[in-house]
């Protein structure tokens, strides 16, 4: 308990940095304001781009796929090329990215270009994050405070996005989103600024014990595993589609869409927060099946009614039951991650396929039988997250029965070869 209110003391950790480490931690900040801004932009940028250029539904959630397919490689590209290049030209280079995406995406309509523009800001996207998590890790000695902040920085340029896109389509009409995609070029151009000052060393960081993948005969992992796959499917569509479903159903005004994707990402805000003070005070099993039903009661809401009040009741439901399933499902598999260290990048990995399948399926569905239909298919999604959970809960039970025995966390121990919890 002490520990977690010194990391809320900015300056236990502030304090102890030099200048250029302060400089290093603050730009970060900043890059992960602007990776949350063009991030989570895209799908305020949906139904425009979509009207603009005559994209189908099936096209539309490609590129929403694509996004996630870059944002999945992403992570192979940052640990493979700062081998070659050098950390800091590594993260410039893919920079350029989002750039080039942004670009693409101004200029043409063509379905193929396009999902290449998606593809490319998910690569940058995905490469800023690994890169300034590792960064301010590294700088702020693993201050919890130090993390905690940069991905409440996130959340920030997240929420922003809708109102970039509001203010200025307010301002240039039609071609408001165009000039959106500038401002996000030229805050692109500005970060890679930022980093190429940087005074940060080159360095590849091997683990020779980091090659095990003894973990992928763990329950334990395979059930965290469709946690992750079914919730980051379900929430790629939300976040995704949300803008898109509300706009075609003609519920409500674009404009309002677009708050309501902000309002959401406040939502998700308060939720984190509220999970980091509160989320030891629960079991894992009984924090993941509150947020995974909450989810689930919120989003049959929102599709149920057609009033703008409930809707928008129902959209702070869902980002806030959202908000805690992530951080809880590595908590709740932490000792296999800290075990196996190939475990979270195949954690993510497949994680990351729901994301890319779940919006594609929307978008056929959408095409066939309508958004609604589209969007239902995120019901099914949650069957079976609720329904993973209620099995981690089962070997959450059975576990406590082996603990007590010397087994371990879901047999982790027997194969890891450690009796000791």
């Amino acid at each position: 308990m002490e520990e977690r209110v010194q990391g809320l003391g900015k300056q236990t950790f502030y304090s102890k940095l030099d200048k250029q480490e302060r400089y290093i931690l603050l730009c970060c900040f900043f890059v992960f304001a602007v990776n949350g801004l063009y991030a989570m932009i895209l799908g305020s940028f949906l139904p425009l781009i979509s009207d603009a250029y005559g994209l189908s539904n099936t096209v539309s959630g490609t590129l929403l796929s694509a996004h996630s397919l870059g944002n999945l490689g992403a992570g192979f590209l940052a640990g493979i090329l700062p081998v070659y290049l050098g950390r800091k030209k590594a993260i410039i280079f893919l920079c350029t990215f989002v750039i080039l995406g942004f670009s693409i995406m101004m200029i043409t309509g063509n379905p193929v270009l396009l999902i290449l523009a998606f593809l490319f800001i998910g690569i940058s996207r995905g490469s800023i994050s690994n890169f300034n998590n590792s960064v301010v890790n590294e700088v702020s000695d693993s201050s919890p405070a130090a993390l905690s902040f940069l991905h409440s920085i996130f959340a920030v340029g997240a929420l922003c996005a809708p109102f970039l896109v509001i203010f200025s389509s307010r301002l240039f009409g039609e071609a408001g989103w165009k000039v959106a995609s500038g401002v996000i070029i030229v805050l692109a151009f500005l970060s890679m600024l930022l980093f190429s000052r940087m005074k940060i060393a080159d360095r590849t960081v091997k683990n020779p014990n980091a090659t095990s993948y003894a973990f992928l005969k763990l329950k334990s992992f395979w059930i965290g595993a469709g946690i992750l796959f079914f919730y980051l499917g379900a929430e790629a569509c939300i976040n995704g589609w949300m803008v898109k479903y509300f706009v075609d159903s003609n519920l409500m005004t674009t404009e309002y869409a677009q708050v309501l994707a902000s309002l959401l990402w406040v939502a998700m805000l308060a939720g984190r927060l509220l999970c980091a003070f509160y989320g030891d005070w629960l079991k894992k099993g009984t924090l993941l099946l509150l947020t995974c039903s909450g989810t689930a009661v919120f989003y049959l809401l929102l599709l149920s009614t057609t009033n703008v009040r409930l809707i928008t009741f129902a959209i702070f439901g869902i980002g806030f039951s959202m908000a805690g399933v992530y951080p809880t499902i590595i908590a709740a598999v932490g000792k296999t991650l800290q075990t196996y260290p190939m475990a979270l990048g195949t954690l993510l990995v497949i994680g990351g396929v729901g994301s890319i399948i779940m919006p594609m399926v929307t978008g056929a569905l959408s095409d066939v039988f309508g958004i609604f239909a589209g969007m239902s298919a995120v019901i099914v999604a949650i069957i079976f997250l609720l329904a993973f959970v209620g099995t981690y809960i089962i070997e959450e039970k059975r576990s406590e029965r082996r603990t007590a025995e010397g087994v371990g966390e879901f047999g982790l121990n027997r194969i890891a070869g450690d009796s000791n919890e």
